[in-house]
This record gives structure tokens, C-alpha cells and sequence, in this order.
């Protein structure tokens, strides 16, 4: 395989776009993607012919607009190229087809801003994504509105929160005598996911119905070995990597790393950075492709953040940075950070930008999967700080504390011996139990879930990091003195956010306290972190960067906790339709066998002993008679929500329905361990997570 040949084969990129379009269509695109200008509508038809021409040379039959519904998936119509001509069909694709699309908006949540009855919504071509066939098809990334203009996706708020940070952005850099055209956010989200047997999956309604496990006793051997990260990839999956990796090239996916993770059938894979957009739609390609791809090896891939209890679950650190077109990375720091002010200044922003907004931030990434992570001592706490490192960390004390900076530089290491290279040792460490962690020239937001949509994370840090770019910009843009003024600021502006900066273990038990100490919000829940979202500082960040209008702010606030009650309403309803047709019969059937076993010793001899059966049926008795007792109680609790109200709903599912579904588990759990493989329902997780050689 010719891989520089192959990447990017399925995708109408800026080659193709060179080679198949005129010089001055070609320009005019251009400026719109990598300018940011506004497009010019009077080249759609060029582009259509052109784009469509080159579909139908790869097999292409339909296109469709593809976008991102509030559903948090992907969404796509297929329509034929073929338009009736006499007796015969052409294939054609008109400008008007590219530019706007038209797609049923009633259907898809809007959080109450669209009526039922009010269907129409309009899909508009986003010309900075680049278009791609797929399976016989050309898909045109676009974004989502409704026939009054209300938002209904997370590419278009996604799309205004990059026009903000740039506008923002570009006041900072010209006050430094910077020009550019264009700052664009850039993202690489790593992505976490668990491969298993597409057999053993089958056999698992909870799997199935839910992305997780409901039930499941702790397998004899987990993570605790340390083996798995990093270690052999087995053949199977080896073979699902690369075929992944190919099919991820061909669609001009930078898929660079890929490796075993923590817990038993849990691997990653890691992409290069990319413009926020396109990374966003990308990283929902990838996704679907694991799938697809898994699937033709007898695999399940499962994105759930926690499909095992007792093992490390699944997130999507998302690598986040802001360069210009010019090639300037504001968050890199330089050999001198302590003399680049610039770098210092954007710093600070993004410092104030997550102690501010520390509230949305974490609500950003909030779902009823995702709680299952945070604060386990697998994935950062639910608390927001900033971990800057040793280097930063004694610059930023240095300037709060007005105490004199000693710049700790790289040095070279060597392990001792001489064979082995001298290699170049970074100014400082990582931090894997912070947040949000400085990591040399990017921040790493490691909070969100496996399954997300990194549109949310991205359109939150853009607007509230814009939100500060602006305020700092309009202060120094009054100062005659520049130079003091700026430096002025930062020490400011720094005293007032140290709190967030924690650059020691968050896993520690002493983290939360020292925490509370500061202020710093700890919502564990998605239920307890949501509602922040409806404060009235945090609606009109998204307001006046021009992200949200408060309608679509509100909202998205309201479909956040409306499907956290939903998820947690399928998997309590999957729970006791398991418990009662499944287990606790399955149980009842082995006890009786127990007692079969007895009597049939006592008719032989009476002398015979059954200790062990009878210890074992009063107690598999009780737990089974405890799990009838436990569903009940889960079930009536369930019934007593009312699901249509979801912010008191939301409450009731996590601090009532949640505990009880929690006692079920552990009484079956408890049940599983005690009886029969023979007659368990299920595979156990030692089924599951060993059965890919």
C-alpha cells in the first residue's frame, strides 16, 4: 500500500479542489476556508459539478447533507444524483442542492425551542469541512437550523465559537504588532473504546440495550497487574487496527498512535491535531467507523465511558491549542516564557477563562455515562483545576507572589550508560489526574467522556476563553503604556484565579477539602452539574460571544438533562426486566436444585452431611428474596418520577433511582458469585473481556 497515496483518497480535499476546479472558484473557496471570508454563492453551482463529478468517480450513486443533531450522533437523507431527462436520468448536482438542504426538525430534540407541528429545518453546507464518499455515497458536512433560525445542532454554535476566539484573538495580536487573517481553536481528541466478542455481546440484553453492563461480579484478574497498558496487541485486534487505520486514511483521518489501554479490551487510538470543525467531524467518522470495522472482525466496539463496573472506563482527552494561519502557536511558551509576554498574557486568559466558567465547563461534559468516571480514581475528579507543571507552575507563583523567577530549562537525560543515547528531557512533567492539564504547548481537557461529541468541550473552552480575550483586550486597548499595563494585568488577573491552579495529585484524598477550601464547585453528577448552566452569568457568555442566543442556551441545558433522564430511565427499566425474567428465576431454578441434591441424600442416609448445600440455599435464598424485594422498591421509585418535568426528574433519577439501582446490583452481583455457571443468564465479565484472542 502507497499510504501517502491513500490518505485522503474518499475525500474532496484541497487537491482535488485545485485539480477539478477553476483557478478562480478554487481562490474564492479558499479564502473562505482558510480566510474565514464569506462565501461566495455564485461559485456553489462550479463546485457542485465539480464535487459531484468526482463522486460519481468513486462510485458515488446518492449525497447527503450529513449533520449533527442534538441527539449527539450523526444524521444523514440520501438523495440520487439522478434527475429525469425525456426517457433517460443525468446525474446532476445543482448549486442550491449543495448550499441547502431541507430535513424534518421535529423530530430531533430542540429542549422545547420548536414545536412538534413546526417541521421545517433547513441543512447548510459548512464549506471548511471537507465533503467525502462514503459506501456509495457523497456526504456534505452541514450544519442545522430551523425554519425561524434557532440553532439544532453542535456544528453551528461550534462554527460561532471559533468565529469569536478568532475575532478575540486577533485584537490580543495586533495590540503586539501581530497581523494574521485567521486563529483557529485546533483539537486532537484521543479516543478510548473496549473491543469484545460480537457472540458474547449478543448474549447480553444490557449491552445491547444500553452500552453497559448492569450486572456483573468483579473478574479474578482486572488491571491490577499493570500488564495490559502499553502491552502485546493481540492478533485479532491487531487485524481490527489496521484495517481501522486504513479505512480512517482513506477518509483523510490523521489516526497516528495506537495501543492497549488500562483495563482487559481496552485500547486507543490518537489522531493529530486538526482545525476544531473538521477535528469534530472526524472524530464522529471515527467512531462510526470502529463500529463498522469491528463488526467485520465478529467484534463489538463499545464507546459506552463505563461498560465494565470495577475496571477503568473509557474517555476522550481533547487536546486543545490556538494558532494563527501563519503558523504561531499562542500556547507555546518558548524556550523564555518568562520574557514572552504574549504567551503569558493568552495563559492568563485561559486561566481566568476555567476558574470563571469552572461551572459550564464541567457540565460541558457531563452525561449519565460519563459520571460513572469522574472522581473514580480512573479519570479526573468532577473538581476543575489547571495543572500548569513545574515550569509554569514557578512562573505563575513567581509573578503572584512577586518572588524572583529561576527558569528551570530542558536538560538532556541518560539512564547511565553508554550505549544508550542522551535524549532531551522535557521542562516538565505531566499531570494524568488533572482536568485540564498544560502539556507543553496545548491544553489537555482530559473530562470527556468516550462517546461525546467534542463539539460541546470546544464550543464551551472557545467562548468562555473568548469571553476573556475580549475583556482583556478592551482594558488594554485603552492603556497609553502598553507594556506596564499588560503586565499589570496578568499579575492582576492571576492573584484572582490562583485558586483553580492545582498542580499535585487530584486522585489524592485530600484534594476535595483543599478544594471546597478554595470554592471550586465539585458536581459529581450530571443532575447536580447542569443546572449551573442556567445561571445568568453563564447564559450571557454564550450571548454575547454570540454563541447561543439564551433561548438555544437554555435549551441545550434542558436536552442535557432530558437525556441523562431518559438513559437512566432505559437502563433502570432494563435492570428489572433482567432481574425479574432472568436472574432471580435463574437463581430460584439452581436453589431448587440445592434442594433436590439434599433430599435426595436424606433419602439414601440420613447421616449423610449437607452443610454446604444447606448454607449455601438459605443464603442464595435471602439475596434472591432481598433482589425480589430491592426491584420492587427500584420499580415503585421509578414509576413515582414524572419524566416530562426534567429538572426536578433529573434529581429524583440521581439520588433516588440511582442508589436503588445500586443495591440491585449488589445484591445480584453478590447472587452471581454463588451460583452455578450452569445456570447463570449471562456471560460473566471473564466471558466478555478475555474471549478476543
Amino acid at each position: 500500500m502507497n499510504l501517502p497515496e491513500k490518505f485522503g483518497e474518499n475525500v474532496f480535499n484541497d487537491s482535488v479542489q485545485k485539480e477539478t476546479l477553476p483557478s478562480e472558484v478554487y481562490k474564492a473557496l479558499r479564502a473562505t476556508i482558510v480566510a474565514g471570508k464569506t462565501l461566495d454563492v455564485s461559485i456553489a453551482g462550479t463546485v457542485a459539478s465539480a464535487m459531484k463529478k468526482w463522486a460519481v468517480s468513486k462510485g458515488a450513486t446518492h449525497y447527503t447533507h450529513w449533520f449533527q443533531p442534538l441527539t449527539g450522533l450523526t444524521a444523514e437523507k440520501h438523495e440520487s444524483f439522478i434527475e429525469p431527462e425525456g426517457d433517460r436520468v443525468i446525474m446532476r448536482l445543482t448549486g442550491k442542492s449543495l448550499i441547502v438542504g431541507e430535513s424534518d426538525a421535529s423530530s430531533f430534540p430542540s429542549g422545547g425551542s420548536r414545536a412538534t407541528h413546526m417541521a421545517r429545518g433547513y441543512t447548510a453546507w459548512d464549506p471548511t469541512s471537507p465533503a467525502f464518499v462514503k459506501e456509495g455515497t457523497l456526504y456534505i458536512p452541514t450544519v442545522f437550523v430551523s425554519y425561524t433560525g434557532e440553532t439544532l445542532d453542535k456544528k453551528a454554535p461550534l462554527l460561532r465559537s471559533m468565529r469569536a476566539i478568532d475575532k478575540q484573538a486577533k485584537r490580543i495580536l495586533k495590540l503586539f504588532g501581530i497581523e494574521c487573517k485567521k486563529v483557529s481553536t485546533t483539537v486532537g481528541p484521543e479516543q478510548e473504546y473496549f473491543l469484545i466478542s460480537e457472540e458474547e455481546y449478543l448474549k447480553r440484553k444490557d449491552l445491547q440495550l444500553t452500552g453497559r453492563t448492569l450486572f456483573g461480579a468483579p473478574v479474578t484478574r482486572g488491571q491490577e497487574l499493570e500488564d495490559q497498558y502499553f502491552g502485546v496487541i493481540k492478533p485479532k485486534v491487531a487485524e481490527f487496527m489496521r484495517d481501522l487505520d486504513n479505512e480512517l486514511w482513506s477518509y483523510g483521518v490523521l489516526s497516528k498512535t495506537k495501543h492497549n489501554e488500562v483495563a482487559p479490551a481496552q485500547h486507543e487510538m490518537a489522531p493529530i491535531f486538526t482545525t476544531a470543525n473538521v477535528a469534530v467531524d472526524t472524530n464522529m467518522l471515527t467512531m462510526e467507523l470502529m463500529k463498522k470495522v469491528a463488526k467485520k472482525h465478529g467484534l463489538v466496539c463499545l464507546l459506552h465511558e463505563k461498560p465494565f463496573k470495577g475496571i477503568n472506563g473509557s474517555g476522550k482527552h481533547n487536546n486543545w491549542s490556538l494558532n494563527t494561519d501563519k503558523g504561531l502557536n499562542l500556547l507555546n511558551p518558548g524556550e523564555n516564557p518568562e520574557s514572552n509576554t504574549l504567551f503569558k498574557l493568552v495563559l492568563t486568559a485561559v486561566v481566568k477563562a476555567v476558574d470563571d466558567y469552572q461551572g459550564i465547563l464541567r457540565s460541558s461534559v457531563a452525561s449519565a455515562a460519563n459520571d460513572h468516571r469522574l472522581g473514580a480514581d480512573e479519570a479526573p475528579p468532577a473538581i476543575i483545576s489547571v495543572y500548569l507543571g513545574d515550569q509554569l507552575g514557578a512562573l505563575v507563583d513567581s509573578i503572584v507572589k512577586g518572588e524572583n523567577y529561576v527558569a528551570e530549562k530542558a536538560a538532556n537525560s541518560s539512564i547511565g550508560v553508554p550505549e544508550s543515547p542522551i535524549f532531551p528531557k522535557d521542562a516538565t512533567d505531566r499531570n494524568r489526574t488533572s482536568p485540564f492539564a498544560f502539556t507543553g504547548n496545548k491544553f489537555e481537557f482530559r473530562m470527556l467522556g468516550s462517546q461525546a461529541n467534542v463539539a460541546d468541550a470546544n464550543i464551551c473552552l472557545n467562548t468562555i476563553v473568548a469571553d476573556a480575550l475580549e475583556k482583556f483586550a478592551d482594558e488594554l486597548e485603552r492603556e497609553s503604556d502598553f507594556n506596564a499595563a499588560v503586565n499589570a494585568l496578568i499579575e492582576r488577573e492571576l492573584k484572582a484565579h490562583y485558586r483553580i491552579i492545582f498542580n499535585l495529585d487530584g486522585y489524592g484524598p485530600g484534594w476535595e477539602p483543599e478544594a471546597a477550601k478554595r470554592g471550586l464547585l465539585n458536581n459529581k453528577n450530571t443532575a447536580d452539574a447542569v443546572p449551573v448552566c442556567y445561571e445568568e452569568k453563564n447564559v450571557d457568555v454564550y450571548v454575547n460571544q454570540g454563541v447561543y442566543t439564551r433561548e438555544e442556551a437554555i435549551a441545550r441545558a434542558d436536552i442535557r438533562l432530558e437525556n441523562y433522564v431518559k438513559i437512566i430511565n432505559i437502563e433502570a427499566l432494563t435492570m428489572i426486566e433482567m432481574a425479574k425474567r432472568d436472574i432471580i428465576p435463574a437463581v430460584s431454578d439452581f436453589v431448587a436444585t440445592l434442594c433436590q441434591n439434599v433430599a435426595a441424600k436424606q433419602a439414601v442416609c440420613d447421616k449423610i452431611p449437607f452443610k454446604t448445600e444447606k448454607d449455601l440455599i438459605e443464603k442464595l435464598a435471602k439475596l434472591n428474596d432481598s433482589t425480589s424485594a430491592a426491584v420492587a422498591k427500584l420499580e415503585k421509585d421509578l414509576k413515582g418520577v414524572d419524566k416530562h418535568d426534567v429538572r426536578p426528574a433529573s434529581q429524583a433519577m440521581a439520588h433516588t433511582v440511582i442508589p436503588d439501582m445500586d443495591d440491585v446490583r449488589k445484591l445480584v452481583d453478590e447472587m452471581e458469585t454463588l451460583t452455578s455457571s450452569d445456570y447463570w443468564p449471562y456471560p460473566t465479565y471473564f466471558d466478555i473481556l478475555y474471549s478476543v484472542k
